[in-house]
């Protein structure tokens, strides 16, 4: 069995052999050894023929086939939520279930004493290792969006912080959209002013918690890592700050204005101190040693006057 076995891929090419070598006038009949042989690969190899591959276990085909479900989900959840991102916070539940998913697969083996580990079957048992290229692409990708600083330290939901930033994110554009009813996007910079000042508190509170969040992750926030903010929340902050300051053309004043004017000043003017208070010094100076070289030397005069007279 195991000759036939090897002849079996060769079927359709030898039908397709034979075919136009009869002639044009007979390829219907090649066409037609070409399907039986066919037919005829399929039944063999779905007899069981000696020295088949094993088959994978039915507990490990259900674990594959889970994690093909859950790949499929958590690949559709990205590309959705890609623009805007809102990765984190969209497909967390997907990643920690491929996640389960995969570990499952490390940990299974088959029912059958005879049967391979699934984990070998499955993971490594052939070069390209496709279920651990897309467990890699999905942690690499994880990583890369810093989806952890959102996330609570259980990665279950949103931290607080998220939380709190997200709703104010979206009052933020919730004032924009509400100041904007009634006018076109096309309109010049000096038509916004509505916009500028009825949601200038909200801009303000919503970068203050920004640039706190980024403090705070420098030092380790609520997730324990730290890195930058998570892509969900930096997105959202670019696309807010281009809406203020480039759509809208608002600014906000900045409120260290006084002391960085105080601090310009102090600095512009030091030189001016420094040479003011140098040709002062030097000038005193001068006076002193020349003083003393004039006392001098009329008493010297005087005592030679007395000497020779």
């Amino acid at each position: 069995m195991a000759p036939l076995r090897c002849l079996l891929p060769l079927l359709p090419a030898l039908a397709l052999a034979l075919g136009p070598a009869a002639g044009q006038a007979r390829r219907p009949l090649a066409l037609e050894a070409l399907g039986e042989a066919e037919e005829l690969a399929e039944e063999l190899w779905g007899a069981g023929l000696p020295g088949d591959l094993p088959e994978l276990e039915p507990e490990c085909r259900r674990l594959l086939a889970a994690f093909a479900e859950g790949s499929a989900a958590l690949t559709g959840c990205l590309g959705r939520r890609a623009r805007p991102v809102r990765l984190c916070q969209a497909c967390h539940r997907h990643y920690r279930r491929l996640l389960a998913q995969y570990g499952n697969i490390a940990r299974a083996v088959g029912n059958s004493s005879e049967s391979h580990n699934c984990a070998k079957s499955i993971l490594t048992s052939d070069r390209l290792q496709i279920v651990v290229t897309l467990s890699e692409f999905f942690n690499e990708t994880w990583e890369a969006a810093n989806c952890a600083n959102c996330l609570k330290n259980s990665s279950e939901g949103l931290s607080n912080s998220t939380v709190e930033f997200l709703d104010l994110f979206n009052k933020s554009l919730t004032c924009f959209e509400h100041n904007l009813q009634g006018q076109t996007i096309y309109l010049s910079p000096s038509n916004y002013t509505e916009v500028c000042k009825n949601c200038n508190e909200t801009y303000r509170m919503l970068n203050d918690l920004y640039n706190n969040l980024q403090r705070m992750n420098r030092q380790g926030g609520e997730s324990g890592h730290s890195a930058h903010l998570c892509i969900d929340v930096e997105d959202a902050m670019n696309i807010t700050r281009k809406l203020w300051s480039r759509t809208f053309n608002c600014s906000v004043p900045c409120s260290d204005t006084v002391p960085v004017i105080a601090v310009s000043s102090f600095i512009l003017f030091l030189p001016i101190v420094f040479y003011l208070s140098s040709f002062l010094h030097s000038k005193q100076k001068k006076r002193i040693l020349i003083l003393p070289k004039r006392i001098q030397s009329n008493a010297s005069l005087v005592n030679i006057q007395e000497k020779y007279s």
